[in-house]
């Protein structure tokens, strides 16, 4: 028998949008946490490297990532 494949037919078709969440382990994440995550992380490393010392390395690493994250917020689209 012939069937045509089921993401041929136009009421399995969505329109294309813009996906602002990555999976991660069947998680997804917003894009603007993997972003904060990121940038304290990049902060840790450089401010280690400065100070050769943990404590300044992780309250730097924590503020950066605590206000990227906050900052980003509001623009995320509520879909709940």
């Amino acid at each position: 028998m012939f069937r045509l494949p089921e993401n041929r037919l136009a009421s399995y078709r969505q329109p294309v949008t813009v996906r602002d969440e990555v999976s991660i382990a069947g998680v997804a994440w917003p894009v603007y946490k993997l972003l904060a995550l990121g940038i304290g992380f990049v902060v840790l490393v450089i401010v280690a490297v400065a100070t050769s010392s943990a404590a300044p390395s992780v309250l730097a690493a924590a503020a950066a990532g605590t206000v990227v994250w906050l900052a980003l917020s509001p623009f995320q689209p509520s879909n709940r």
